[in-house]
């Protein structure tokens, strides 16, 4: 595959990240983050003020390498690395894509089941998809990866038409882009693609000092009920402890792992992430992990994985040993609310779905996934599907943004 003015662009696919040197990869993941270590710290700032994290940690070489080498991608995962590169005629890096081929629709938490078995049973065949997403994570996120540099635009555009070139190559249904953020919305929508919308809660940073600032801004009687809440969670002698780096044993890990397969068996079936993979994204980013572990009684029985970007922290994964009331929540909400203050941190995302975040002050926010069907029946259903699907999350979005337990308008102080 080649693009580019005067042909000098060459894009190509690798299936390994093996093949691609870190920092190369990196400057097109988080080019905002190498401006800041440089010193150029006003593209950060403003993109910060748009709401966007300029290290996200899970498109870094680091994240996607774990999950590569611990085998949750690759192998017979049904997640098939298909790394989209673009490289000037010297070789160099211009931009990425964290693409891969599906086999099916698991770990993606935009969920297309229904246009893959209506497709199937008109005859189609919907599988291999191409998929560009930080897999298992349902964080907002880059998603085509550019450096910066004269020939952004450029690549970019290489990147799109490599998107597609790839998708013919391998005889795929479509192509999904899930969880994007701009610039990459707007590019792939004037591309053609079809914009999804969904729900999820972020809690947001208004300069607090302290979580009582933060309590200050909700009603009398949410207030009181949180502060009920985090007394319960914590009365039968819990503590807890925010671990990072060095703190990150192979003991944390196996105990952490413990509560992460436990939950994960109860809740959907066999879990995505394995126990090789936290000990590989331990040692190869533990600086941006916070791991919340709740011990009592001299041992660790819940715990709750988030990763740090610039400016977000982004709360993944949960589990424990031992059931007491609220410690769920403590763990994955509250305690996220206390470190992103303590931090300077703007954003608390918490995942996926979860209306009962609403009540811990996190508000409703839309999040957005663009996509390309190549067959045109296929893509007429879809478009229409989705233009009464965005409506229907618009109208949920206020409905629950008018449930926030934030003080309103005239409200008594006490």
């Amino acid at each position: 595959m080649s693009s580019g003015e005067g042909g000098d662009l060459r894009v190509r696919v690798t299936t390994s990240l093996k093949t691609v040197p870190a920092g190369a990869w990196n400057a097109c993941a988080n080019p905002g983050a190498l401006n800041a270590a440089l010193g150029a710290a006003c593209e950060p700032a403003a993109a910060s003020l748009a709401g966007l994290d300029v290290d996200n940690p899970f498109v870094s070489h680091q994240f996607l390498r774990a999950l590569e080498d611990s085998g949750c991608v690759g192998g017979r995962s049904g997640w098939s690395p298909a790394y989209l590169l673009v490289e000037d005629a010297a070789g160099a890096l211009l931009a990425a894509a964290p693409s891969f081929l599906k086999s099916h629709s698991q770990g993606e938490y935009v969920f297309d089941h229904g246009w893959a078995d209506a497709y199937e049973r008109a005859g189609g065949r919907y599988y291999p998809k191409l998929q560009v997403a930080a897999p298992f994570t349902p964080a907002t996120g880059p998603r085509l990866l550019v450096a910066d540099g004269p020939r952004a635009d450029e690549a970019r555009t290489g990147l799109i038409a490599g998107l597609e070139a790839l998708r013919a190559q391998t005889e795929a249904s479509s192509v999904h882009v899930t969880f994007a953020q701009e610039p990459d919305i707007a590019t792939l929508r004037e591309a053609g693609y079809l914009e999804r919308h969904d729900l999820q809660f972020h809690w947001r940073n208004e300069g607090f000092a302290a979580y009582d600032d933060f309590l200050a801004t909700l009603a009398s009687r949410k207030r009181k009920a949180l502060k009920r809440e985090r007394r319960e969670a914590l009365s039968a002698g819990i503590t807890v402890e925010a671990l990072s780096g060095s703190d990150l044993t192979e003991a944390v890990w196996d105990d952490f792992h413990s509560f992460y397969e436990d939950t994960g068996a109860r809740k959907w079936g066999r879990p995505y992430l394995n126990r090789a993979f936290f000990s590989a994204v331990g040692a190869a980013m533990g600086e941006r992990i916070v791991l919340m572990m709740a011990k009592r009684a001299g041992r660790y029985i819940a715990g709750a994985i988030n990763f740090r970007g610039a400016n977000t922290l982004y709360g993944r994964n949960w589990g424990c040993i031992e059931d007491h009331p609220f410690l769920h929540f403590e763990l994955c909400y509250h305690q996220a609310i206390d470190y992103a203050i303590a931090h300077g941190l703007s954003r608390v995302e918490a995942g996926a779905q979860g209306e009962h975040k609403l009540a811990r002050g996190y508000r409703p926010v839309i999040t957005r996934s663009l996509h390309h069907l190549a067959d045109p029946g296929l893509r007429r259903a879809v478009a229409h599907y989705l233009t009464g699907e965005r409506q229907q999350i618009a109208q949920a979005q206020e409905a629950l943004a008018a449930e926030s337990p934030f003080r309103k308008a005239g409200d008594v102080h006490e």
